[in-house]
């Protein structure tokens, strides 16, 4: 009897596709996202380069150096200058300009008389500038201070001995033979170039003891006197968050058609003079203002709860472009699959694996810049990826509307695209 309940039981979730999906395939699906984004992390080699700009006002032969162990380093996209030309280069002030808006995640500056003092081990040597927002990328400027000790290690090994040595030598002292037998060493150090050596295992010795190369980290973060840093992660997750649930919200508003539908008032309408394309626009347009709404009361919460800040101009504006064309496109979304399902269960199966799949992908569940590159260039293909890059534009980078046309033209777009296929699926109900 009882074999004969779990057969029965089988045989139920096996007609119900959605279930099947739910217990098997979404499980494997969030793990195969994060397992990539992890074990891309963890030095699979699935990380994106970390694109930095290199500004070297120095212009030493320990810069020049420094800088050429950095163009060969396979984890960076390293630019000396906004365009392709060879005559474009940074300055202090593109460069930090170029992380602003998202061009670049660090900054690495090479400021007047480092070469000077490289080399040395007592302090008030002068140290390489890092120019960078940790809030909206909190782990490149932290990698590339790293790279930076291996590059050292491996590029001017010879500079770094011999300086070390000439102090020694000052406080300590060394014979004649010494200094002749270091000369011959140091010679053949230089020829050799460090090419053969392990920039890995460099870096991991120079981290070890901390670093031959003092540096110093500016955070552009900070505005003014005042650290928003902590407002603008609020904002991040807010639009992360805000995004996700916009999408359950307007699947399940668009709940109503197969409500009606399942009650005979939708038949009812249609016999009416309103004619489906109103009928889809009304839903359409009602579920856009409740989305607008939805994403408003988030992120005025944010403002009065957490400090967010908000009540700029250009805060304002940006955020009133950014949610209307957001809340369009989630409405248009909800609609395709409101009139793509048979059933209120079935709207409620399918919504929540596509919602969360698109979610872990597309940024709302983790930032998309720690991703490898390849699940960066996926989550593009999804709502939320760019919905998110808006709101980062207006939040963290503190960019003006104007540079949100790439978001605004996609998000109209996918609108467009989702009411003309939510048209056509409605056919099957104009030929009741």
């Amino acid at each position: 009897m009882m074999a004969t309940m779990l057969r029965s039981c089988w045989l139920n979730l096996k007609r119900d596709y959605v279930a099947l999906a739910l217990t098997f395939i979404l499980p494997v699906v969030f793990f195969s996202i994060f397992a990539s984004v992890f074990s891309g992390m963890g030095g699979g080699g699935g990380t994106s380069d970390v694109e930095i700009a290199v500004v070297d006002e120095d212009d030493s032969d320990v810069s020049r150096r420094l800088v050429a162990a950095l163009q060969k380093d396979a984890s960076l996209d390293v630019r000396l200058g906004p365009g392709k030309s060879p005559e474009s280069r940074y300055d202090r002030a593109s460069a930090e300009q170029a992380i602003r808006d998202g061009d670049v995640y660090v900054a690495v500056i090479f400021p007047k008389g480092f070469g000077e003092s490289f080399g040395g081990f007592a302090a008030g040597g002068i140290a390489v500038d890092l120019i960078a927002d940790p809030v909206a990328d909190p782990i490149s400027h932290q990698m590339v201070a790293g790279l930076l000790q291996g590059a050292a290690m491996s590029a001017a090994p010879d500079l770094m001995i011999e300086r070390g040595l000439d102090q020694f030598d000052q406080f300590v002292g060394m014979t004649d033979a010494q200094k002749t037998t270091m000369d011959q060493w140091l010679a053949t150090l230089k020829s050799d170039d460090g090419d053969d050596g392990d920039d890995g295992d460099a870096g991991s010795a120079a981290a070890g003891f901390g670093g031959m190369i003092p540096v110093n980290t500016i955070d552009i973060s900070l505005r003014g006197e005042e650290d928003d840093t902590a407002g603008r992660i609020v904002a991040f997750y807010a639009a992360a968050i805000g995004v996700m649930f916009l999408l359950f919200s307007m699947t399940g508003a668009m709940g109503m058609l197969l409500e009606e539908q399942r009650s005979g008032t939708l038949e009812r309408v249609l016999n009416s003079n309103i004619g489906m394309g109103r009928l889809l626009t009304s839903y359409w347009l009602f579920a856009a203002i409740v989305g607008f709404l939805q994403i408003t009361v988030m992120f005025v919460w944010g403002w009065a709860v957490f400090g967010m800040e908000l009540w700029t101009g250009r805060i304002v504006v940006g955020f009133v472009v950014m949610t209307a064309v957001s809340a369009a496109a989630a409405s248009g979304f909800g609609l395709v699959l409101g009139t793509a399902c048979r059933s209120e269960g079935q709207l409620r199966g399918i919504s929540t694996i596509v919602i969360l799949v698109m979610s872990a992908i597309g940024g709302s569940m983790f930032p998309r810049f720690l991703m490898p590159e390849g699940m960066q260039k996926l989550g593009l293909a999804t709502f939320n990826g760019w919905a998110i890059d808006g709101y980062q534009k207006i939040f963290h980078h503190g960019q003006t509307v104007f540079t949100l046309w790439p978001q605004v033209l996609v998000l109209v777009g996918m609108t467009v695209v989702f009411l003309g296929i939510a048209r056509l699926l409605a056919r099957r109900w104009e030929a009741v």
